[in-house]
């Protein structure tokens, strides 16, 4: 864990939960609103006007002081604490994606989330030889040491929770703390926050739905050091998940299967593009030990005044030709910010700023890679 001991006070951990909870409000824009202001409470102040001036129609919906202490006391309730970016207790690993939740609620043991991790995904209408596969190696890496991390889905990834179960496992959900996803799995999931830990950016009450799997993946693959997949279709989660963890310059292993099932495309795919094969433990343990001393770059120092820097500084209020003039460039197809900036010709932080009016107001979409375009 992190010696340097800094936390938020109790009012700002406050402000952070009715800031990342506001509408249009995603861990990025969050991280650019910190910057820009200094602190969430100034920026929570400047909400309403860089909505209107994005060109919102009704009033941008941010949570009261009320809100943010009923959802506080409704975690407590159930041992959930939220764990803030750059503070001590935060997963080192996580911190160091781009997209890191500015907000974790966690429940369980916080010290899980400072191992060295692996995550095992799949399909979740998983093969009994798959379901066994996942169980064993799951029970092998947390034996070498390893935190094992996965999203409590039917088939695969209950397997890894289970063969992990005595030695720590992580759950990643995509809901609530209170609301797990499948109802079959609560009693595996009080297991998991028993001897391991449940983690959630999602507010207390929340019902997952289908978009809340893919960012529960990206918590996944930026927990770990690299990610397993076993059977997975084409068109699988499981591959979001893989490919976030190369995003995130995770290694990906994938265990080889069948030629004729339909679950071992996808898994068969990715050893074709370069994927680390496996058929055992040890094959990843061997991949993992030179990047066991590898220290994750923390984004905070103090978790008071902002999280990770951006390239360039916000403009305080651009030009209303300019900001005019960025937005029509913009369309349904996705564009490099920087081929915006170079087509807009206006400075990068009145583009920057200029975007960050336009995704307040909900009419930006961003896409990986740096790319947006209009909603």
């Amino acid at each position: 864990m992190s010696s340097s001991g800094v936390r938020l006070t109790d009012e700002q951990r406050l402000d952070w939960l009715r800031l990342i909870r506001s509408e249009n409000v995603g861990p990025r824009t969050f991280r650019a609103l910190l910057n820009r202001y200094g602190g969430a409470r100034a920026a929570l102040a400047a909400l309403p006007e860089l909505a209107r001036r994005g060109g919102a129609l009704r009033p941008l919906h941010v949570p009261s002081i009320a809100d943010a202490e009923r959802e506080l006391v409704a975690a407590r309730r159930w041992g959930v604490r939220f764990v803030a970016l750059g503070e001590p207790d935060y997963p080192p690993a996580l911190q160091g994606i781009d997209d890191a939740p500015p907000l974790l609620a966690v429940r369980g043991r916080l010290d899980l989330l400072q191992q060295p991790a692996v995550g095992i995904v799949g399909a979740r209408n998983a093969s009994a030889a798959g379901l066994t596969f996942a169980e064993r190696i799951a029970r092998e890496l947390a034996e070498a040491g390893f935190a094992i991390v996965s999203g409590l889905a039917r088939g695969i990834d209950g397997a890894a929770h289970r063969g992990s179960l005595a030695l720590g496992t992580v759950a990643v959900l995509a809901g609530g703390q209170d609301r797990p996803y499948p109802p079959e799995h609560v009693e595996l999931l009080e297991a998991v926050a028993a001897r391991g830990a449940a983690v959630s950016e999602m507010p207390m009450g929340w019902v997952p739905r289908g978009r809340d799997f893919p960012r529960r993946n990206r918590i996944i693959s930026g927990l770990v050091l690299g990610v397993v997949v076993v059977e997975a279709a084409r068109r699988s989660g499981s591959l979001i998940t893989a490919r976030r963890a190369l995003d995130h310059g995770r290694e990906v292993f994938a265990v080889p299967g069948s030629p004729i099932d339909p679950r071992s495309e996808g898994t068969n795919d990715l050893l074709k593009q370069g994927a680390t094969l496996v058929t055992a433990a040890a094959d990843v343990v061997a991949a993992l030990e030179p990047m066991l001393g590898r220290r994750f770059e923390r984004p905070l120092d103090e978790p008071r005044p902002a999280t990770l820097p951006l390239p360039f500084d916000l403009d305080p209020e651009p030009d209303g030709a300019v900001r005019d003039r960025i937005a029509a460039l913009l369309g349904p197809t996705p564009v490099a910010l920087d081929d915006l900036i170079r087509w807009s010709g206006a400075p990068p932080a009145t583009v920057l700023t200029t975007l960050l009016e336009l995704e307040l107001a909900g009419r930006l979409d961003r896409q990986r890679g740096a790319r947006v375009a209009l909603m």
